[in-house]
């Protein structure tokens, strides 16, 4: 899934002595690349940083005072309404004792070289109808933050630009919608701090995990106000840190509320707090390196299950003699995390949901959740049978034997020629590439090996058919609360929109060896390095 990481380091953590600020979304991959870098300057706002060119404001970066980063905070922002439909008329649904109409609009969509098709859009009171069962009489719709006014993704950055301390900065988060977030912040003060942002519906009468009837019993109540929302300012640890885990404070009223159920697995926030944590002071370089770590924490709790077993069989043996001595640093060129991640991927949970659930339900199901995974793994029960650890141990056999085979099919039997990087990779295809055949390598970036898995700070989460990435940080920056003019940031692939540009891609290289362009910003380092410039002059001026 889509996730991020940030942190922030107080002064006196801080090799600078100031604040540092370190972001690095994780996004499905686009070219023209999702994030734009953008200096903004006029009167009483000076901001640079990235941002969407189809979202308001510059999301993260920082002003004259203030330096600010987001990841997603799960909010549970959505339910499902399910509707009785009138059986003579399916254009509306039973609601508080009568039959109410459904809003439709309707629309015309042009095709090329075709006539145009119809379209027929429907409303209820509650959101966009996504599904009617007609023989059931039975309507579908969504309910969502989203579609209330003033909620456009990203609005509510327009409000924190000018901030110049903390109380201001969480006061302008009163007012974003959407999408759920924990936002970072430091200041030229020395202040660090974590707040969460979003709109949280009031839910009186379910609490939003199941489709709940729309016929007025189960309203929203409106919205808690942003106060209930965690937040801390200038913790002892001298570093605050998110990655879209639960994190969520022990006692904190937001669990009675039940605000969110679906969060990231912790192993890349516990693998990035227990760097910043070994280090007695945390130098900008290694931001750049946490940003760009690929140890799976995930992969090292495998590791230590299989130490102690043995296997007869020579690949077995083999597998086993591989991972032993592996440090779960999953690199592009490690014959050591081709094995784990092929076997995390495709076999383990398999395996495991084939053991504990019957054929028909296995077929219901997906992959398991990795937490729930481990946890069994961890700590064998009932589901394994009479001798739990027994069971347990021969499903990793088994499995990581498969895996093992798998391996020597894709990449030979010599595992001293494997690497993660030649099945994990990453290619960000153009969305018209596809038009011009042999020509696509002009809009296409990539491919190239890749190193990562969805639980390392770098993030690299992968299609398990192909191995080829879909997700990861689509930029990264650092910000040097001393120095401005010594931030550094990346975007991948490039700046540019225009495939004829020599900087639609030139920023691949750079994103994928872990490096940074300097994120200049005073005035004077900006003009010393300015290679062109662009003067948009009205009309009527000239």
């Amino acid at each position: 899934a889509e996730g991020s990481n940030n942190w922030v380091i107080a002064p006196h953590k801080s090799a600078t002595g100031h604040a540092v600020l370190a972001d690095d979304p994780h996004r499905a991959y686009s070219v023209p690349s999702l994030r734009y870098f953008v200096h903004l300057s006029s009167p009483g706002m000076d901001i640079v940083g990235a941002g969407e060119p189809t979202a308001p404001g510059v999301a993260i970066g920082h002003n004259r005072t203030s330096a600010f980063g987001l990841t997603i905070f799960n909010i549970d922002q959505e339910d499902l309404y399910v509707y009785r439909l009138n059986p003579a008329d399916h254009a509306s649904y039973w609601y508080q004792g009568h039959w109410e109409p459904m809003q439709t609009q309707r629309e015309s969509i042009a095709v090329r070289n075709g006539k145009p098709v119809p379209v027929e859009l429907q409303f209820t009171r509650h959101g966009p109808v996504i599904y009617v069962d007609a023989d059931k009489h039975i309507a579908y719709a969504i309910r969502s933050v989203w579609s209330q006014p003033g909620t456009a993704p990203y609005l509510g950055s327009l409000r924190y630009l000018r901030s110049a301390s903390f109380e201001q900065f969480k006061d302008a988060l009163a007012h974003w919608g959407a999408p759920s977030v924990n936002q970072v912040y430091a200041d030229v003060h020395g202040t660090i701090g974590w707040a969460t942002a979003g709109m949280v519906p009031r839910r009186e009468h379910s609490d939003g995990l199941l489709p709940v009837p729309g016929d007025g019993r189960d309203e929203w109540n409106g919205f808690w106000n942003s106060n209930v929302l965690p937040s801390s300012k200038n913790p002892a640890s001298g570093f605050i840190t998110t990655s879209n885990e639960m994190n969520l404070p022990g006692g904190d009223p937001s669990l009675a509320r039940k605000i969110g159920f679906e969060w990231a697995n912790d192993a890349r926030h516990a693998r990035i707090t227990q760097v910043l944590a070994q280090l007695p002071k945390v130098t900008l370089q290694d931001s750049e390196q946490l940003q760009n770590d690929q140890v799976s924490l995930l992969a090292q709790r495998l590791v230590a299950l299989i130490q102690p077993l043995h296997a007869q069989d020579p690949a077995t043996s083999a597998a086993l003699a591989l991972l032993r001595k592996w440090d779960g640093n999953v690199s592009a060129s490690s014959a050591a995390a081709a094995l784990e991640e092929v076997w995390f991927s495709n076999y383990l949970g398999a395996a495991y949901k084939a053991l504990v659930l019957r054929p028909a339900e296995a077929a219901t199901f997906g992959m398991p959740d990795a937490a729930v995974l481990m946890e069994a793994l961890e700590h064998p029960g009932a589901a394994f049978g009479p001798d739990p650890a027994a069971r347990r141990d021969q499903l990793l056999l088994e499995s990581l034997r498969s895996a093992y085979q798998s391996l020597v099919d894709r990449q030979g039997p010599d595992p001293a020629q494997w690497q993660w990087g030649k099945l994990h990779t990453n290619t960000v295809t153009h969305a018209m590439s596809a038009a011009l055949g042999s020509e696509r390598a002009r809009l296409d970036v990539g491919p190239f090996a890749k190193g990562g898995s969805p639980y390392t700070p770098n993030q690299s989460s992968y299609d398990p058919t192909d191995f080829r990435q879909t997700i990861g940080p689509s930029a990264r920056l650092i910000i040097d609360l001393g120095d401005w003019d010594n931030s550094r940031a990346v975007n991948y692939p490039g700046q540019s929109g225009d495939p004829a540009s020599p900087h639609y891609r030139d920023l691949a290289p750079m994103w994928l060896q872990g490096k940074y362009f300097p994120l200049l910003y005073t005035r004077a380092a900006v003009e010393a390095a300015t290679e062109q410039v662009f003067d948009l002059v009205p009309a009527a001026a000239r």
